[in-house]
């Protein structure tokens, strides 16, 4: 029997797409606003066990499961704070029922409230957002984009859009050492100086923006905000940008990809996980493939660390190397870069770059923004 468990939360983001994988026929009828509806009444959902995963290290293996809290990100906003709480603690409860061991929080549900303190504190199962490990896998992807792109960071303008956010001041403060300049973008000034405060000392001159209009002047751009629609359209990204988003749901809007096939955007936290891993459900990445966030909790179980680990809105630099240790000790790593839920090939960043090149002769912002 195996002793080392964890469970994973998730919640539908794309409420009739995610709805559909779990349950084919209400995906296909109900409108987005029935599921936000309907979603107010559901249970937690039990949706399946996760079997494979093997540490390269010790050989340790992993038994999981993925359990579901049934709202939308747009009715986690809707909702008090409090019933939104009582509804991830019973989906909790569900994990523990089950035998795992640790618990993460995906998506909003490690962002909503407190950011996991207050959920950990009424589980008896320690828990973890994932937060760290998303941000260091989130730094490595955007160095690798940019180096298959030749953009030299050092000599780049990088942006990070919600750098007042937990994901966001952590990636900013880790960029801050190794890029030319640095752009904090947010909605609260305040809130800005203070991350900027914590990124003095690296090699960037620092600059904080409240306007989506200063994201023309990077090439390299990180986004990581809580908003539920779009924010990054076509106009604000220069020729040859390269663009992470971390955010789920996504910042960047589908009329990118549609529009600018001169810039770069990829997606933020896909890692290989050790071992034969079956996941016995379709979240949307390849086989073997997992959110950064869903590797932490992995890793922090093969690793034998059952504790609190990644929880409230400040992520020390130090717990983001050390579980950066802890997972590629055990085998998980950056597992390419996807664009869109497609691979990104080496083809289509020489695409990318060839269009950029012809692109910088004409192209100009629109200046769309209030």
């Amino acid at each position: 029997m195996v002793e080392d468990t964890f469970a994973f939360i998730i919640h539908p983001i794309d409420p009739k797409g995610d709805v559909a994988r779990k349950y084919p026929l209400l995906g296909r009828v109900l409108t987005e606003r029935q599921i936000d509806f309907f979603s107010t009444f559901w249970p937690p959902v039990y949706i399946s066990q996760i079997e494979g995963i093997r540490s390269i290290d010790n050989g340790k293996e992993l038994l999981g499961w993925f359990v579901a809290a049934p709202y939308t990100p747009r009715r986690m906003l809707e909702l008090p704070e409090e019933r939104v709480y009582r509804k991830i603690v019973q989906t909790g409860r569900l994990a523990e029922q089950l035998g795992a061991r640790i618990l993460g929080l995906g998506a909003f549900t490690s962002v909503v409230g407190d950011a996991g303190i207050t959920i950990a504190q009424r589980l008896d199962i320690p828990v973890t957002t994932g937060d760290a490990y998303t941000v260091a896998i989130a730094v490595q992807a955007i160095r690798e984009a940019a180096r298959q792109m030749g953009i030299r960071p050092q000599d780049a303008t990088t942006a990070v859009v919600g750098a007042t956010g937990a994901i966001g001041s952590a990636c900013a403060q880790l960029l801050a050492e190794g890029t030319g300049r640095l752009v904090l973008i947010g909605r609260r000034e305040k809130a800005l100086e203070a991350v900027r405060e914590r990124c003095e000392g690296g090699t960037a001159h620092l600059q904080t923006s409240t306007s989506l209009d200063d994201l023309y002047q990077a090439e390299l751009i990180l986004t990581v905000t809580s908003a539920i629609g779009a924010i990054i359209k076509p106009e604000h990204l220069k020729p040859g940008a390269v663009v992470l988003d971390v955010a789920r749901p996504r910042d960047v809007s589908r009329a990118v990809a549609a529009q600018r096939d001169d810039v770069l955007v990829i997606e933020g936290g896909m890692v290989e996980v050790p071992g034969p891993v079956d996941f016995h459900f379709d979240f949307g990445f390849p086989p073997g493939k997992a959110y950064a966030c869903m590797a932490e909790t992995m890793a922090l179980a093969l690793e034998g660390r059952y504790e609190d680990y990644t929880l409230g809105r400040d992520i020390p630099i130090e717990q983001i190397r050390e579980i950066e240790a802890i997972a590629s000790r055990h085998g998980f790593r950056l597992s390419g870069l996807r664009s869109f839920e497609r691979e990104v090939t080496p083809e289509h960043i020489a695409r990318v770059r060839e269009r950029a090149h012809h692109a910088r002769r004409t192209f100009r912002p629109r200046q769309a923004f209030t």
